[in-house]
């Protein structure tokens, strides 16, 4: 079994998370900038077993896509393209920024820690790989 890899794509940030080989817990990986993550996420599968990348797909309260799928639907193209054989799906991230912040004042963390943009990119990837794993158990997958 390989890892799970979540994207929550930002134009100037991208934060990434994965799990563990047994598809059990999410973690954060890291937060790169969106112009080097096609060549991190291709190092990163070099190097580990991936089964699955997941990328946050961003919605607006009407269910309709938002404005920044015009800039995850060209990256997506590229990553399907340099990696043919992974299956690439699209989660729901609506709320997951919220989430990251909820997680980082029940965490304790302080407000200048708070205010930190990258490491809320990378909570909110890890909470849209967590949702992936949680709604596949809760289906029996």
């Amino acid at each position: 079994m390989g890892r799970l890899l979540a994207i929550d794509y930002g134009r100037k940030r991208t934060g990434v998370a994965v799990s563990d080989p047994l598809q059990l817990i999410a973690n954060g990986l890291a937060t790169v900038p969106t112009h080097q993550l096609l060549t991190y996420i291709l190092d990163y599968v070099a190097r580990e077993p991936v089964e699955r990348i997941l990328v946050g797909l961003p919605k607006q309260m009407n269910n309709e896509a938002s404005e920044s799928m015009a800039y995850i639907e060209p990256f997506v193209r590229s990553l399907k393209k340099r990696l043919p054989e992974m299956p690439v799906e699209y989660v729901d991230e609506r709320f997951t920024s919220v989430l990251a912040h909820r997680a980082m004042l029940d965490g304790g963390l302080k407000k200048k820690d708070r205010q930190n943009k990258a490491l809320v990119d990378e909570i909110s990837a890890t909470i849209i790989l967590q949702s992936y794993m949680e709604n596949r158990r809760f289906r029996g997958l």
